[in-house]
């Protein structure tokens, strides 16, 4: 998953193009190594159900948009469905997936780091990555804001130079090597394991086409806000064949079962032909790209954590900015929330990166439901609508399930019920503390 910047003037079909760049991320270059791991050709099944789902929440979130544009979007009419408590907790859930999410991003860029520098620590590069992010957001990010498109093409062109390589390799169009190895055959065994590989992959595939939420945001900045559906309709197709076709290109040339979810499935793919270089520059560009991800990433939260002190959902100190024009106690939480990121990295390194980007991926369908529960409540009217929010629910729902069959994804799914619980005490705790003041006043 990835960042998206604001622009203004927008049409259908540049939205649709930002968009791909936008969500394509560390959770499709390194997260679709579990997936792939676990459930094997029918991480293929996995990803087209997510599409779908996907695309019934954002089409929730865009018609919604279209008719009611507000500022805090989901946020705001999960507020005006269920109430202030809805709210408050949608937007500490979705703080709280964004903070995972960026430790996922930070955890991944250390893993890539680790490619050209193995016998260095994960957490020394995850420290490095950290320090240098945190430094350009107190310096200001208007440098990175322009530059992210410039990184988002370079994310699709990593995927079309998979794409084109993977495809001489399956040809035989790069020569015979000793390491090079037999083709497998994808769709010969569509559900190994009884289909529970696809059960469990179902979250990560969901968690490929995080960022949906942010498109809601950007679809504001639309000339015309009633075209969102149609570009985000533009957008999923174009992203789901991308990750369809470069996972089943993956299955080709790589046995499942040697796929390591600690590196990119696409390098694993590549490194065992004699092109030296093409490894190499892949990996320099999942590092830039994923680095401008994760500094877009702590952008979002230090600005989404102002926004909720802005409207009485935080501590009000959260909301004060400094002379450089950041928000110092903003900034210094998120820097507190890093540095302990970082020292679970030197406690769990093995399963770092699957414990966070399970965790991550939770919190952050936990939101899709407040929207789809949104959706229903404020517009749904008819029974197509009706039944397509109950049905990307079962989805949803599926997909949670399906951690708790893996005790490595078992841990990601008990850490978000964690967050889950403390947003829960918090939203009690200030609803309680709100009734009195209504009614004193």
């Amino acid at each position: 998953m990835s960042k998206c910047t604001n622009q203004t003037n927008l049409t259908w079909w540049q939205l649709s193009f930002i968009g791909v760049g936008c969500i394509i991320g560390t959770g499709y270059f390194l997260g679709s190594a579990i997936p792939i791991q676990r459930a094997g050709s029918s991480v293929l099944i996995a990803y087209l159900v997510a599409g779908i789902g996907t695309w019934i929440v954002f089409q929730a979130l865009a018609k919604l948009t279209a008719h009611h544009p507000e500022k805090g979007s989901f946020r705001t009419y999960a507020k005006q469905a269920y109430g202030s408590w809805a709210g408050f907790s949608n937007g500490w859930v979705y703080w709280s997936a964004e903070m995972l999410i960026m430790g996922s991003q930070l955890t991944a860029l250390a893993l890539f780091a680790q490619f050209w520098f193995p016998s260095i620590p994960l957490w020394m590069f995850t420290a490095g990555f950290a320090s240098l992010g945190l430094l350009i957001i107190l310096m200001g990010v208007q440098k990175v804001e322009q530059m992210e498109n410039l990184f988002g093409i370079m994310k699709v062109a990593a995927i079309v130079m998979f794409v084109i390589i993977a495809a001489a390799a399956m040809f035989g169009w790069l020569g015979t090597d000793a390491k090079t190895q037999t083709l497998q055959s994808p769709i010969k065994e569509i559900l190994p394991d009884d289909g529970k590989g696809l059960w469990l992959a179902l979250l990560f595939a969901f968690y490929g086409f995080g960022g949906i939420e942010v498109m809601g945001l950007m679809a504001q900045e639309l000339k015309d806000p009633k075209d969102a559906p149609k570009s985000g309709n533009i957008m999923l197709l174009i992203l789901t064949i991308l990750y369809l076709l470069s996972f089943y290109l993956v299955l080709k040339l790589v046995p499942s079962g040697r796929i390591n979810p600690n590196e990119s499935p696409f390098l694993t793919a590549l490194k065992q032909y004699d092109l030296p270089w093409v490894p190499h520059v892949f990996n320099a560009i999942l590092i830039i790209a994923g680095f401008s991800t994760m500094v877009a990433s702590l952008y979002a939260v230090s600005t989404m954590l102002v926004s909720l002190a802005e409207e009485g959902d935080a501590p009000k100190v959260f909301a004060r900015k400094g002379k450089w024009k950041v928000p110092l106690p903003a900034f210094g939480l998120i820097t507190l929330v890093v540095a302990a990121s970082i020292m679970i990295a030197m406690l769990l390194p093995d399963k770092l990166f699957e414990y966070i980007t399970t965790a991550a991926g939770l919190m952050l369908l936990y939101t899709w439901m407040f929207i789809l529960a949104s959706f229903h409540k404020l517009m749904s009217k008819g029974w197509w609508e009706r039944s397509q929010t109950i049905f990307a629910l079962i989805l949803i729902l599926l997909a949670i399930s399906g951690t708790l069959l893996d005790h490595v994804s078992r841990i990601g799914f008990f850490v978000s019920i964690g967050f889950i619980v403390l947003i829960a005490i918090a939203t009690i705790v200030k609803e309680k503390r709100v009734k009195p003041e209504r009614f004193n006043s």
